[in-house]
């Protein structure tokens, strides 16, 4: 499970990357506005991102969009 700082963290990048232009990768109904945008993405389990998070004894877990574990490195 990601920390409410990780889920901060994804959606202010996403929301950033669609203010710029980056594609949508969701379809849509109507107008949204960006922060809707990449709610739903986050919520469809859309967004290629992973989330690197250091453990105090050094090592780095990747996390995808659901929290769950896709690898880790040792030190």
């Amino acid at each position: 499970m990601l920390t409410r700082f990780e889920k901060s963290r994804v959606f202010s990048a996403r929301v950033l990357q669609l203010a710029q232009g980056a594609p949508v990768l969701v379809k849509l109904s109507g107008e949204r506005q960006l922060i809707e945008i990449a709610q739903l993405e986050f919520e469809k389990g859309v967004l290629p991102l992973t989330v690197v998070r250091e453990m105090p004894d050094g090592t780095k877990l990747l996390l995808d969009m659901k929290g769950e574990e896709i690898g880790k490195t040792e030190k």
